[in-house]
C-alpha cells in the first residue's frame, strides 16, 4: 500500500517530466485501486495538439484500459467483469436509475494540481471515489492556467455565455432519445 505523499510525489514527477519533455503543462496524475497504482497520466496537450489531453483524462483512459481486459470491445456477457458492471446507486443519490455501471468506483486520483472543470467532469463521470491534489487552483492561476471564468460562465443562462450556445431542432434529436428510451436492454452507464 503506497502512502499519500508517495502518490502525490509520483504525480509531481510525471508533471515535471511533461514540462521537461515539452509535452504540456505541469500536470501529472496517478490512479490507485486498493492502494496500488493502476494508471498514470501526463499533460500531453503540446505533444498531441489535443486540448483534452490533460493528465487526469489520460490517467482515466489508461485505468479503464487496465481494468477492462476485454476492451476495446466488451461483449454483453463480459460486462460484469469490467467497469460496466452494474452497482446500486449510492444511498442518498439523486440519480433516478437504481443501478449504474461501476466505472472507476473504488479508485482514487492523485494529481499535481487541482483539476480543471473538464477534468472534474471526467472524474464525476468515471465515479472516482477521492481526488487528492498538490497545488491549488490559485497556485495554478498564478502560473497562467486560470479556469475561474469557466465556473462563472457555467452559472449563466445560455444566451449570456462567452460561447454561443443555442438549441436547434429538438424534434430531430428526440428521435435518438426515443431510441434510447424505447431500447428494452438499455444499459445505464
Amino acid at each position: 500500500m503506497t502512502e499519500h505523499k508517495e502518490l502525490i510525489t509520483e504525480a509531481v514527477r510525471l508533471a515535471t517530466e511533461s514540462v521537461e519533455n515539452g509535452w504540456g503543462g505541469p500536470f501529472g496524475a496517478v490512479i490507485t485501486r486498493g492502494g496500488d497504482i493502476i494508471a498514470r497520466g501526463q499533460n500531453r496537450v503540446l505533444l498531441t495538439g489535443d486540448p483534452t489531453a490533460h493528465a487526469e483524462v489520460e490517467a482515466i483512459r489508461k485505468a479503464v484500459q487496465h481494468l477492462n481486459p476485454e476492451a476495446p470491445t466488451i461483449a454483453a456477457e463480459h460486462r460484469d467483469q469490467s467497469t460496466l458492471e452494474l452497482v446500486p446507486r449510492a444511498e442518498g443519490s439523486p440519480d433516478p436509475e437504481p443501478e449504474r455501471a461501476r466505472m472507476l468506483l473504488g479508485c482514487s486520483l492523485y494529481v499535481s494540481g487541482a483539476p480543471c472543470p473538464m477534468c472534474m467532469s471526467a472524474i464525476y463521470w468515471s465515479r472516482i471515489d477521492a481526488v487528492y491534489f498538490s497545488c491549488s487552483a490559485e497556485d495554478t492561476r498564478r502560473i497562467g492556467f486560470d479556469d475561474s471564468f469557466q465556473y462563472e460562465d457555467f452559472k449563466k443562462p445560455f444566451g449570456e455565455r462567452r460561447i454561443k450556445i443555442e438549441q436547434l431542432h429538438p424534434e430531430l434529436g428526440a428521435h435518438a432519445y426515443d431510441a434510447w428510451t424505447d431500447k428494452p436492454d438499455r444499459y445505464p452507464y
